[in-house]
């Protein structure tokens, strides 16, 4: 028995050959993000001289023997990668090297983002839903966008998952429950060392009690200090110990990230991912890709309004504000160069 007769959605994965594709695309292909009856058609882009490598990564695939995966596309080039896309995840961005100036890194992606932006005007359908997860994630989003017009601003969102995820496992950890008793953390900002993780809406499951986050971990002074510093500076923590970037989770928090986009947030939760911030209600500057928390429902986000912001969570979330502006502003002139 076939095991679904749908239509295949095209989904597309930049950076294919690289390490955090190596963990993100069993997971794509055996349904574990788009649905269990949804064929797939996988779309794997990279670099020329890549190439070989993602030879490699198309066998593998093939010998996974998967059901829904009905097609994989290894190219160079973009008119085969973005052609007709119903998703599009792209990961590959250009690293910082050793002793590169933010300034250039940003130049770099700018280039490699105007393109696929470009690109996903030019092929894909105008309902693709596109995840940027290549750093500087926010920005490289915001370009991709920019260079799109006629894709709509809400089918464009970037990864802050994986640290809304390292938040809600924090917590939990802290109090001694499963990561799944930990709801509605929130990453306010940008994916860089300047995001603020608050606690200040959570809500935990106590051995069946239901309390909130502060109450529940009853230290102030952590969830306001060495909490924030950890989950801002994990992705560091992970390259010093494995001398290799977050790969594992990263490819996890993207599965999240798609999934609730497909199928929706569980009711009364919400999840971070950084959106256009055109129109929100807590004075974030207009014209940026913020993370702010969302609720999901027939593939459309909604922020989540009227949450109370405190004093010490107004001066966070202006702190990481104030860098995506700058971000972009450096990021425009680029663009116009």
């Amino acid at each position: 028995m076939p095991i679904s007769s749908a239509e295949p959605i095209r989904v597309l994965v930049t950076g294919a050959a690289g390490q955090i594709a190596y963990s993100l695309l069993y997971s794509i292909a055996k349904g574990d993000v788009f649905g269990k009856d949804q064929p797939i058609i996988l779309v794997l882009l990279d670099i020329t001289p890549m190439l070989p490598v993602l030879d490699g990564v198309v066998m593998e695939l093939q010998d996974c023997a998967l059901p829904l995966l009905r097609e994989v596309i290894p190219t160079d080039k973009v008119e085969v990668g973005f052609k007709d896309l119903d998703a599009a995840i792209l990961v590959g961005s250009m690293p910082r090297k050793e002793g590169m100036e933010r300034k250039d890194l940003l130049k770099a992606n700018v280039a490699i983002f105007k393109t696929q932006g470009e690109a996903l005007e030019k092929y894909a359908k105008k309902t693709v839903k596109v995840l940027v997860v290549g750093n500087p994630a926010n920005t490289n989003c915001l370009i991709a966008s920019k260079s799109a017009p006629s894709i709509p601003k809400e089918n464009f969102s970037c990864l802050t998952r994986l640290d809304h995820n390292r938040a809600r496992s924090q917590v939990a950890i802290r109090v001694g429950v499963p990561s799944d008793s930990v709801k509605n953390v929130i990453i306010w900002g940008n994916h860089s060392s300047t995001q603020y993780p608050d606690v200040h809406h959570a809500i935990v499951n106590h051995h069946g009690k239901e309390m909130s986050g502060f109450d529940a971990v009853n230290d102030e002074s952590w969830l306001k200090g060495d909490f924030i510093t950890t989950v801002q500076q994990r992705g560091a923590a992970v390259i010093k110990a494995r001398k290799l970037s977050s790969a594992m989770s990263a490819a996890k928090a993207i599965c999240d990230h798609m999934r609730d986009i497909w199928f929706g947030t569980p009711d009364g939760e919400w999840v971070s991912m950084g959106i256009y911030s055109t129109g929100n209600s807590y004075g974030v500057p207009d014209d940026l890709m913020y993370s702010f928390p969302v609720m999901i429902k027939n593939k459309t986000w909604k922020v989540v309004d009227g949450l109370s912001i405190n004093d010490f969570s107004r001066g966070k979330m202006d702190g990481t504000a104030a860098e995506l502006v700058e971000e972009r502003d450096t990021a425009l002139t680029f663009l116009g160069a």
